[in-house]
């Protein structure tokens, strides 16, 4: 290489490199004031003493704090997005290695012989065969100019990915302490109306007895004592089909806290509970709570990158490079003087004819960058939704609950008056019945909707994106 080249690499690789593609900005998306609630809603704030992150706490259940903290200890899935994010570090890693030279070194050991019919240098000359050893040491460098920015777009797109990860990894957390949670909660609903019916259980057994008593007396006719034993049995039907919801809810706990379903049990426990207050915040928090909210913004970010990669493909690309080293017949002079050998240079490539395929490869980048505005905006009105559904649900449910304790009331006085009755003579059994079944169903109703706002509790803190805090 001529020595006045020699300061225009040097020149080139000092020059700053300007990367093209866009410049990536988070979009502008136009978001309400304030969310639409109802009565009773009531919001709640958090206060600086409230545990952050581990939202589950707040519904007081210790059973359910061990069980989340034994599925966030053996989870697969949670394993696997901790898996995949290292992935991305890694990546991130590699793509960062681009700014800095590449060092490598080089050893070759060959023994060979030189034809002595290989083309001649010159006619005149006389040539020989030859055996001979070649030992052959370099120490080599490589550089990548960055002009164009090809190498500063393909780390940001990385690192985007890395974050990306990061968020996955969130709301694959979220969602293992959500599902652990609807399951445990599923479990407790199903005891309280396994409670329920064996509470009516005892009461119908009692019904049976006076009734056959009734009719051993000859106070009444076998059809009474038909009626309260057809009652009896579709009782017993349902604590059947109750069990195998439960032991459904059950197995899932087991799978989703690492544990195979055949060593899992859960105690019954017919405990009643209410949902803690939920602080909402304003909508735009979303953008802030929401793992996969967040995961889908890092993935814009990557996209829009990546337009930058394709993009510098267009331009030319300059690569420096320099060698320093010895080569010797014989391994002992290896590093003599007459045996160094060094070089140093300068490459550039610049596209003139390839069919369109870059240009198609920045289309296709573009194409890519708006499908994932899309989903963005989807991820994110999917959210606004969610909410919403889960502050109107709760008020629903609250209301309905008051509702059917205050049914539940009414049905214990009209069975208490109706069994009165029947037991003056002045009904027929048939009364009796109507009444405990009424009584059946709508304590079973307070418990379906008892377990329901729990449920609604957990999906609304889903919804929030779980800690009720910004990061």
């Amino acid at each position: 290489m001529r020595a006045p080249a020699i300061p225009a690499v040097v020149l080139a690789a000092l020059l700053p490199a300007c990367a093209v593609g866009p410049e990536y900005s988070r979009p502008k998306v136009d978001l309400p004031g304030e969310w639409k609630v109802e009565a009773p809603w009531r919001e709640a704030r958090p206060g600086d003493g409230r545990i952050k992150g581990e939202w589950w706490r707040a519904f007081n259940d210790p059973l359910l704090d061990t069980l989340v903290a034994q599925a966030l200890a053996q989870s697969p899935n949670l394993a696997l997005a901790s898996a995949r994010l290292a992935q991305a570090r890694a990546t991130l890693s590699a793509a960062s290695a681009g700014r800095y030279p590449q060092l490598s070194l080089g050893l070759r050991d060959t023994r060979l012989r030189i034809s002595e019919e290989r083309p001649l240098s010159n006619y005149n000359s006389t040539q020989f065969a030859t055996v001979q050893n070649d030992f052959v040491g370099t120490l080599n460098a490589a550089y990548e100019v960055d002009l164009i920015g090809r190498v500063q777009r393909s780390i940001e797109g990385a690192r985007a990915g890395a974050e990306r990860s990061e968020a996955d990894l969130e709301n694959t957390r979220l969602l293992l302490t959500a599902d652990v949670a609807t399951a445990y909660f599923n479990v407790r609903q199903v005891d309280i109306e396994l409670d329920v019916l064996a509470r009516a259980l005892g009461l119908q057994h009692r019904s049976l007895e006076l009734a056959n008593s009734r009719h051993d007396l000859g106070a009444s006719s076998g059809l009474e004592v038909a009626q309260q034993q057809a009652l009896l049995d579709s009782t017993l039907t349902q604590v059947d089909v109750l069990n195998r919801q439960r032991g459904q809810f059950e197995h899932a706990l087991a799978t989703l806290t690492g544990t195979p379903a055949p060593s899992f049990a859960l105690a019954p426990a017919a405990v009643r509970q209410a949902p803690p207050a939920i602080p909402l915040g304003v909508p735009s928090d979303i953008l802030e709570r929401r793992p996969d909210v967040a995961a889908a913004e890092r993935a814009m970010a990557a996209a829009n990158a990546q337009i930058g990669v394709t993009r510098a493909a267009l331009y030319p690309s300059i690569n420096l490079g320099a060698s320093l080293g010895g080569e010797s017949r014989e391994l002992s002079a290896l590093f003599n003087a007459p045996a160094l050998l060094w070089s140093i240079g300068a490459s550039l490539a610049q596209p003139i004819f390839d069919g369109g395929r870059l240009r198609a490869n920045v289309a296709f980048a573009q194409a890519g960058y708006q499908a994932e505005l899309a989903s963005y905006r989807r991820v994110l009105l999917t959210a606004m939704q969610e909410v919403e559904d889960g502050i109107t649900g709760l008020a629903a449910l609250e209301r309905a609950s008051r509702q059917a304790a205050a049914a539940v009331a009414s049905a214990s006085r009209v069975l208490e008056m109706a069994t009165a009755r029947y037991e003056g003579g002045a009904a027929v059994y048939l009364e009796v019945i109507t009444a405990q079944q009424a009584l059946l169903n709508n304590e079973r109703l307070l418990a379906q909707l008892e377990g329901q706002r729990l449920l609604t509790a957990v999906f609304l803190v889903k919804a929030l994106g779980g800690g009720w805090q910004a990061p």
